[in-house]
């Protein structure tokens, strides 16, 4: 859902194929490209031609703190985290090395305003919409929003591992959310799934052992376990759904040249694995397992 960030207690479009490099003399030790020129092809995104914010510098924005599983310690330039271990993925792929980057604190609503930008792009968990395209840009999206299932220790589907072992659970989710769809469509349980009319009510109502657990997308999912609930676990995550799923994109100036290079740079990075493996390692290690 698009949504403000989360203010977390404790706490990715068709992919195309990478273009090849640009020419120059020596290869990059990590990806065999030629140093400083990147993968994403198009001479126009070659390093020396990219419109920066501080020349020779990618400029990277994100919120402080910066919470867990998306990035770790808030410390953004440690590279470890989903979003901050993608920024540098993408750094990488436009030329630059770890030490080339630069992490600057930016609010989320300042990051999504029309007002001019200090960096040249920001992760912080945004929601692509048509809405905000209006004041910004927006990258491919670097994560496809799950459904992911809540609980607490000890409960009936606490330690479930597929979405089968939960057709007989007691489940909620908020009224007309795409977390209630979730329910009725991929689990389809024996139970009629109870409805609240916010998440902070299912919560209530998952606390006092009146549902077995909530659907609510993963980010939601991290937030309530880290900030509401004391005993709160992942269940898991179900698994993609059809149609369009809801995406975080990296954000960027309104109308920046800069935007179809971190585009290629991100779906060259789906595109290659590259995403999927850092979910993998970041999110599902955090405690969001996938459900069979």
């Amino acid at each position: 859902m698009p949504r403000p960030r989360l203010a977390l207690a404790s706490v990715a479009a068709l992919a195309v194929a990478a273009l090849g490099a640009c020419g120059s003399a020596t290869p990059d030790a990590a990806s065999g490209a030629p140093a400083g020129t990147g993968t994403v092809g198009a001479s126009s995104c070659a390093k020396a031609s990219l419109k920066l914010v501080s020349p020779g510098t990618l400029t990277v924005g994100t919120d402080k703190p910066a919470y867990e599983p998306w990035f770790s310690g808030d410390d953004p330039s440690n590279g470890k985290g989903y979003e901050s271990a993608v920024a540098y993925a993408v750094a990488e792929k436009l030329g630059f090395a770890k030490s080339e980057v630069k992490w600057v604190v930016v609010p989320f609503n300042t990051a999504i305003s029309p007002a001019p930008k200090s960096f040249d792009l920001d992760v912080n968990q945004v929601s692509i919409s048509q809405d905000r395209r209006k004041a910004v840009d927006f990258s491919s999206g670097y994560y496809d929003v799950r459904q992911a299932v809540v609980t607490y220790k000890g409960s009936p589907i606490d330690g479930k591992t597929s979405v089968a072992d939960l057709k007989s659970a007691d489940l909620g989710a908020q009224v007309g959310s795409t977390s209630y769809t979730a329910i009725k469509d991929q689990i389809q349980p024996s139970n009629d799934p109870k409805v609240f009319d916010t998440n902070d009510v299912a919560v209530q109502a998952l606390k006092n052992k009146q549902i077995d657990g909530i659907v609510v997308d993963v980010p939601t999912a991290f937030y309530m376990t880290a900030a509401q609930l004391d005993d709160g676990v992942i269940v898991g995550q179900l698994p993609a759904a059809g149609g369009t799923p809801e995406q975080f994109g990296a954000v960027l100036d309104k109308d920046s040249a800069l935007t179809p290079c971190v585009s290629k740079a991100v779906d060259a990075l789906r595109a290659d694995g590259t995403l999927e493996k850092l979910q993998k390692q970041y999110l599902a290690g955090a405690g969001a397992p996938e459900l069979k």
